[in-house]
């Protein structure tokens, strides 16, 4: 996966909180400037009417939310603050909920404030450039109304937007508990592809590691570890926010709810256990990258040990005819040219044929040492 400066902002607001400066009473805020404008849409609907409208104010939608039992109130770009207070005023907000949702960087929770339920998550996409886009998720429910708030535009809710569409009875016959459930499920469902995308990264990993353990391929390791400790970071919270939710259930969600709230809970479960394995796998590659490195010098001296014992034998023979004293009888034979030449090609021959019956050379995995009886 490459990395571009969408993804490097990313993680840098998952390692380091958008925060206020130190001493900032609670509930202060900074305005995400780089974000942008605020875009409202509101899904209103019941067993029997839909309504949806789009507007930049509230005032441009604050109608259609009072038509029908539940109302979904989406706001995704977050770069006027302004809207953000107008809202958070008219639906009277605890200032902690606001600084939370315009403060980035929160990790996953569940709070409970009085008559409303605050839940953060962190939402992820894959770009058409197969790139991981991470922005945080906020969700209130308060009376009949859901609010959600997102750092940029678009979203993987589309799903749960077109259930309320068809008119799915269990969506349409259902209160905003049930609503805020599913959109935090369509987020955790989001997860798998992304998941499945680093089981196929990790893959290709271990087969460049085994095949051309190369420094840049484990520089990928280490940037894919990265990446899986982002989501890790995105999941363990989750995991735990979601386990509160149905241990201390508020009276905001209904006892029918809770069996989804547990079915998201099993979903998040899922995700962190293939984190889990995969962050080990991982950490794992740089053993094997340190193996593939070892095994790959080794050959290379087994390949060099082989030619230095083939050329000793010769380097002998050639050191003694290479000797000049008239004593010796060959000095002065006509064959004893040729006769060298052929007594260094069936030397060459013999320990060739020797170091494959060894397993020192060729495909065959023999012995790595010779045994008594072959010496």
């Amino acid at each position: 996966m490459s990395l571009d400066s969408t993804r490097l902002r990313d993680q840098h607001r998952l390692f380091r909180r958008r925060k206020p400066p130190a001493g900032a009473p609670p509930g202060a805020t900074v305005t995400p400037r780089d974000l942008p404008a605020p875009r409202l849409a509101v899904i209103a609907y019941d067993r029997e009417q839909l309504v949806e409208v789009q507007g930049q104010r509230l005032r441009d939608v604050l109608t259609a939310m009072q038509t029908a039992q539940v109302a979904w109130l989406d706001v995704q770009g977050l770069g006027d603050e302004a809207v953000i207070r107008e809202i958070a005023t008219h639906f009277d907000l605890h200032p902690l909920v606001v600084a939370d949702i315009l403060n980035l960087g929160q990790r996953p929770k569940v709070e409970l404030y009085d008559d409303l339920l605050y839940h953060v998550v962190r939402m992820v996409m894959v770009t058409p450039d197969s790139d991981v886009h991470w922005e945080q998720f906020s969700v209130v429910v308060k009376n009949n109304v859901v609010l959600t708030f997102q750092e940029t535009y678009g979203d993987c809710l589309d799903p749960v937007r077109q259930r309320i569409r068809q008119a799915r009875p269990m969506i349409r016959g259902s209160g905003p508990d049930y609503l805020a459930v599913m959109a935090v499920d369509a987020i955790v469902d989001s997860y798998f592809p992304v998941v499945e995308t680093y089981g196929e990264v990790l893959e290709r990993l271990e087969d460049d590691l085994v095949r051309s353990p190369t420094p840049a391929v484990l520089r990928r390791v280490y940037r894919t570890k990265r990446e899986l400790l982002k989501l890790r970071r995105a999941t363990w919270p989750l995991r735990d926010a979601l386990n509160h939710l149905l241990r201390d259930a508020p009276p905001m969600i209904e006892a029918k709810t809770l069996p989804y709230v547990r079915d998201v809970t099993d979903h998040v479960m899922q995700v962190v256990d293939i984190v889990e394995t995969y962050r080990e796998l991982a950490g794992s590659f740089v053993d094997v990258y340190l193996s593939s490195l070892a095994q790959r010098t080794n050959e290379v001296m087994r390949a060099l040990t082989v030619l230095a014992s083939i050329f000793i034998p010769l380097t002998f023979l050639a050191g003694v005819y290479g000797m000049n004293f008239h004593s010796m009888p060959e000095l002065s034979w006509e064959w004893g040219y040729p006769t060298f030449w052929v007594i260094c090609a069936v030397t060459t021959i013999a320990l060739l044929v020797l170091f494959r019956r060894w397993g020192w050379i060729g495909a065959r995995s023999g012995i790595p040492y010779p045994d008594a009886d072959d010496a």
